[in-house]
């Protein structure tokens, strides 16, 4: 990828003097630009090297893909001269360029901040509790266990399970570091919190309820206050509670306290105070409201069952879209850390259906098109989605076209159904894709492999028998609206590969100042007469043509960009100006290796200088011309 040309078509669509802040992330450029009515998303949806583009609070972003993410920021922060930002900063640009962002958007960025960074932990854990099921369970390989069938592994199983307990059972030290550190304060306070919060002398928190329902619950009496002494493992929401209370404290004490006794102060009562809050009313208050959000979710999965799968799985992507999904690891992170009762988490399965489902709409694109770009794009997306990643082939596929992320939908909601109804849960998080079985309990991972390749049959096959019969009637209709033009066919003045104007990197031609028409990456070397006429300019570098047709079309060809500083080196030229030529005749050649020696682009831009005369411009739907075939039909 040329970086740096990448670049400048970006700063070229995103508009002169639109781009207000710049940030990036692993795979996308996140932008806050002054007006997106002045953005040219022709020019980014046909850009090779754009994966897909999309807006979510506030940012509009632009998929770039890694290891080239960082590059194009680098280059287009030179290009714009805008100050470099990080994506904390940018919010805050954000939030301040005028438009209020969604309060419950908000929330939701706050959660995926917190957990995005901790995920890898939870995921780690999740597939080495997988392994530990794959070890441990019975009826997987036969009667007995791997375990019982192999004694010998039994304390690397232990070890197994060991290391993928902890990330749950010391959730509230993870949570703890990464949600104090969010909300602005130090987060290894906030890990000490999550710490204390899990001390082997406090009661264990999976057992709270049994101990208070037994009456064996020891408490602390402090001024005459009773407090249960209740351990918080696995727990999400007081966790994040204490680390919003703790932060703001710190916060307080670090601007009422003198600089002198700030360092020794200021963490000691933070913590103090935090602490006694957290054992005498915040943790239990948001224990309860932990609770009640579990129970209501298993209430509200027990009680739908496979309709109410369906009806998740029908939608979900359209959720991603909307950037909801970050807080799903909060709610999936309850539903695990409770298992005993909830049995594990839906919402993983139905991800997985979705996911896979948008991968084999990606793929069903790809078998369709004749768009080479596209037909990449799509290859790669539907490998990408397939493995749990689907913003390329949602946002960079599907919903350019529209029908095959709808199919997509019908799939996934089919397939979640499906497994709504042997009610497939996961018992660890881990990738949402084609290999997500491996966090799926054993005795229904089954059932979960053959929702995934419902999932991926539908929806390939409903997007696949759409779109031929969309592009059979796409097809008709052009050759019909050929057949009935009335105005003149321009044939293509070379052979190669037909690209939108508006993509090339030389603004005069993208921009259509000079005129609507057509761009062309040559594959031969020869360049031939669109229409009979006379021939009204020719450049001393024979890098240009200029015509007038007999029937008035005046047409500039212009092969490769900047290529006028080549002078006469790798252009030749059979015809001089004035000269009357006819339609198909050999105008010149040039020398594809020598533009690309010079660095420089070898496309041919076909233009119609008088646009304004015409009525009605057609660019021929096929993907590659050959010599004599029509590339443009202009109508009075």
């Amino acid at each position: 990828m040329n970086h740096k040309k990448v670049a400048k078509e970006i700063q070229l669509a995103l508009g002169e003097g639109n781009l207000v802040g710049a940030a990036h992330c692993a795979t996308r450029l996140r932008l806050v630009v002054k007006d997106k009515e002045k953005i040219n998303q022709t020019a980014l949806d046909t850009n090779d090297d754009v994966k897909g583009t999309f807006e979510a609070n506030g940012q509009y972003q632009i998929i770039i893909g890694p290891g080239d993410v960082d590059k194009v920021y680098k280059e287009l922060i030179s290009l714009t001269k805008v100050k470099e930002a990080s994506t904390e900063d940018l919010k805050e640009i954000a939030n301040s360029s005028g438009k209020k962002p969604n309060p419950f958007m908000q929330l939701i960025k706050v959660l995926s901040d917190i957990f995005v960074p901790i995920v890898p932990a939870l995921v780690a854990g999740g597939l080495l509790m997988a392994i530990n099921n794959v070890l441990t369970s019975q009826g997987l390989f036969g009667p007995q266990s791997v375990v019982e069938m192999y004694p010998n592994i039994k304390d690397l199983a232990s070890i197994i399970n060991l290391l993928s307990a902890a990330p749950f059972a010391f959730l509230p030290i993870l949570v703890g570091f990464s949600a104090t550190k969010r909300f602005g304060g130090n987060p290894y306070l906030g890990a000490a919190m999550g710490m204390a919060m899990v001390m082997p002398d406090l009661v264990n928190g999976y057992g709270v309820a049994n101990a208070i329902a037994e009456g064996t619950m020891p408490y602390w009496n402090v001024f005459g206050m009773n407090i249960a002494q209740a351990g918080y493992q696995g727990s999400v929401l007081p966790v994040l509670a204490v680390a919003f209370i703790l932060a703001n404290l710190e916060k307080f004490f670090h601007r009422h306290i003198s600089k002198a006794l700030d360092f020794t102060f200021t963490p000691m009562l933070s913590i103090i105070i935090t602490g006694f809050l957290t054992f005498a009313i915040v943790g239990p208050f948001m224990r309860g409201v932990s609770d009640g959000l579990t129970d209501s979710l298993v209430w509200l999965y027990e009680a739908t069952g496979a309709f109410g799968m369906g009806i998740f799985g029908t939608f979900y992507s359209t959720i991603v879209i909307t950037g909801l999904h970050q807080s799903f690891p909060a709610i999936e992170t309850t539903l695990l850390a409770d298992i005993a009762k909830t049995g594990g988490s839906f919402i993983f399965p139905v991800a997985s259906m979705a996911n896979v489902a948008q991968g084999g709409a990606a793929l069903a694109v790809f078998f369709l098109t004749k768009n080479e770009k596209q037909k990449s794009l799509a290859s790669s997306a539907s490998l990408s989605a397939m493995l749990g990643i689907t913003e390329p082939a949602i946002f960079g596929v599907n919903l350019k076209l529209k029908y095959p992320f709808i199919c997509a939908m019908i799939a996934s909601g089919i397939a979640s159904a499906f497994i709504g109804f042997f009610h497939v849960l996961a018992t660890a998080m881990g990738p949402a894709s084609v290999i997500g079985f491996i966090s799926i309990a054993t005795p229904s991972i089954p059932a979960f492999m053959i929702g995934i390749v419902i999932s991926i049959v539908i929806s390939f096959t409903l997007t696949f028998m759409y779109g031929k019969k969309k592009m059979t009637e796409e097809a008709v209709m052009e050759e019909v609206m050929v057949e009935k033009a009335i105005g003149e066919k321009i044939l293509t003045p070379v052979t190669g590969e037909i690209i939108d104007l508006k993509t090339v990197s030389d603004p005069v031609f993208s921009s259509e100042a000079m005129g609507k028409g057509v761009a062309i990456i040559p594959n031969s070397s020869d360049v031939y007469a669109p229409l009979s006429g006379e021939i009204t300019a020719l450049y001393e570098s024979n890098h240009a043509y200029g015509m007038v047709t007999d029937s008035g079309v005046e047409l500039l060809i212009h092969i490769g960009i900047d290529t006028v500083s080549m002078s006469e080196n790798g252009f030749e030229s059979f015809v001089s100006k004035g000269q009357k030529v006819a339609q198909g005749e050999k105008l010149g050649t040039f020398d594809r290796d020598k533009i690309k020696q010079n660095g420089l682009d070898s496309t041919v831009m076909l233009i119609v200088t008088n646009t304004s005369d015409y009525g009605k411009m057609t660019v021929t739907s096929q993907s590659t011309v050959n010599q004599n075939e029509t590339v443009l039909i202009v109508e009075k």
